[in-house]
């Protein structure tokens, strides 16, 4: 008798950890490259810009699993916008919507440069976790000034430490296992 009685797969899952939703489970489909920030990571960053994100405009520029702009939802956020190219992972964004009832989240479908390019709205937080090895921060983090408020940041996981730069400075940076996470700001000279 097979041991895989069942023929539907698996979906994993990340759980929210705080907020209005906290303990919900995120789902999503295997994807290439696809890796959700770990949950003591999101503690952490979470921490960093404040438990209380109310009134805050948030963008999830490689939403991926979603689950860095359904905790700032979880938080009160004012809205998130999601944008995910993988057309099978966009749909699990869309179903994880639906099923937390998220009408604050605007979750697109479409590549993150193309977004930026015609985008015209302002964030005060940004979440980039761009796929690894792709130097997508290169080609990112020189658009976003267009895209940040006033007293915007921008949280960033990558392979490597984030340097500080002329136009960016490293307000917090850590390291769990393999990622490197950072809390940046512009530098207003």
């Amino acid at each position: 008798m097979p041991r895989n009685i069942r023929s539907d797969k698996k979906q994993n899952t990340v759980r929210i950890n705080a907020g209005e939703w906290r303990s919900r489970l995120i789902k999503f489909p295997d994807a290439e490259g696809l890796r959700p920030t770990p949950e003591r990571v999101r503690q952490t960053v979470f921490n960093w810009l404040g438990q209380d994100l109310t009134g805050m405009n948030c963008l999830d520029l490689f939403a991926g699993t979603g689950v860095m702009g359904f905790e700032a939802l979880s938080r009160n956020a004012k809205m998130v916008v999601l944008v995910e190219k993988t057309p099978a992972v966009y749909k699990a964004i869309l179903d994880n919507k639906s099923t937390l009832k998220a009408d604050a989240a605007l979750v697109l479908n479409g590549d993150a440069l193309g977004f930026l390019e015609k985008n015209r709205q302002l964030f005060d937080v940004i979440f980039l976790d761009p796929p690894y090895n792709q130097g997508w921060l290169d080609k990112v983090l020189p658009l976003l000034p267009a895209h940040l408020g006033k007293d915007g940041v921008v949280y960033a996981e990558a392979e490597y430490a984030i340097k500080p730069s002329d136009a960016w400075q490293v307000l917090k940076q850590s390291k769990a296992g393999n990622v490197f996470y950072h809390l940046l700001k512009l530098h207003h000279g």
